[in-house]
């Protein structure tokens, strides 16, 4: 049934349009049960919202914040493509829209706690929204706008930016622990986000330098089932060409790849790194959308 599902014609934009709209009220729920209650801004257009609203008390967080997002939409639209407007500016509405339906007050009272798992939430809600080819906010066209007339300022430091000065402005609004709390939830929920972006994967990718480097791949082919690369290597120092292995295990599978390879070449050189999403034989398929 699932399968069928997924090759439907239009699966592909509703599952988009479905992953905004959760990830709209996930976002939502962030500031409404958490940072709003608590003073916390962390970054973006939401955050100066939040530090408007306090200091003159009305329109709501929401509404305010989609009032300030109209301008750079309509500044920063030719630098996006369309979908992506379109698709950004509906998960912008949404989001307006829950943080200032969504009912009920703060869950803690404890800033900490309140930047951890508003964050949480945040990253959580961001990274659906992205996955889906859209942001919750104008700030992404205005900085490729300033990135096209301005090659030297990169897209990530014109956000920083933005973020650095909402922090500032919470932290002058509110005080300095605003600022501090707002800058763990600014951290939490880009970690989060980046989780949810590249994906949950128990993956990791091993380097492997031995002599014995045919040994060692057929013995992972055959012991291990599992495929393998020759890359040619030649010692930066000796000049002599060596045997390198490229390949993807679990990290339930690590231990075995070294005792493998410590077992025909105690002298091999190995590295082992995270691998953030694996996608072919073996593991995750391609989808219609990657």
């Amino acid at each position: 049934m699932a399968r069928k599902l997924t090759q439907y014609k239009y699966y592909p934009v509703i599952r988009d349009y479905c992953m905004i709209l959760i990830g709209a009220l996930i976002t939502g729920a962030s500031y409404t049960y958490f940072f709003i209650p608590n003073n916390i801004a962390p970054g973006g257009i939401t955050g100066v919202a939040t530090v408007l609203n306090h200091l003159i008390g009305w329109p709501p967080v929401g509404t305010l914040s989609f009032l300030l997002n109209i301008p750079l939409f309509l500044l920063g639209y030719k630098s996006g493509g369309k979908l992506f407007v379109l698709r950004s500016f509906i998960a912008m509405m949404l989001l307006s829209l829950f943080i200032d339906i969504l009912p009920g007050g703060p869950i803690t009272d404890d800033g900490m706690l309140a930047s951890i798992f508003g964050g949480i939430f945040l990253g959580l809600g961001l990274g659906l929204v992205l996955r889906a080819g859209a942001t919750t906010g104008g700030t992404d066209l205005a900085a490729q706008m300033v990135h096209k007339r301005l090659s030297f300022i990169s897209v990530g430091t014109f956000l920083f930016a933005i973020d650095c000065m909402v922090i500032t402005m919470a932290g002058l609004v509110f005080d300095v622990q605003a600022a501090l709390v707002a800058l763990i939830a600014l951290y939490v929920s880009t970690k989060v986000m980046d989780t949810i972006i590249k994906g949950w994967n128990t993956e990791e990718q091993m380097m492997i330098i031995s002599d014995k480097a045919k040994e060692i791949a057929h013995r992972i082919n055959t012991e291990m089932d599992r495929g393998a690369t020759f890359i040619e290597a030649t010692g930066a120092y000796t000049g002599e060409k060596r045997g390198m292995i490229y390949c993807v295990v679990t990290r339930a599978q690590i231990m075995q790849i070294k005792s493998i390879v410590g077992s025909a070449d105690p002298h091999a050189f190995v590295t082992v790194s995270a691998a953030h999403e694996v996608m072919g034989e073996g593991f995750k398929q391609f989808s219609s959308k990657d």
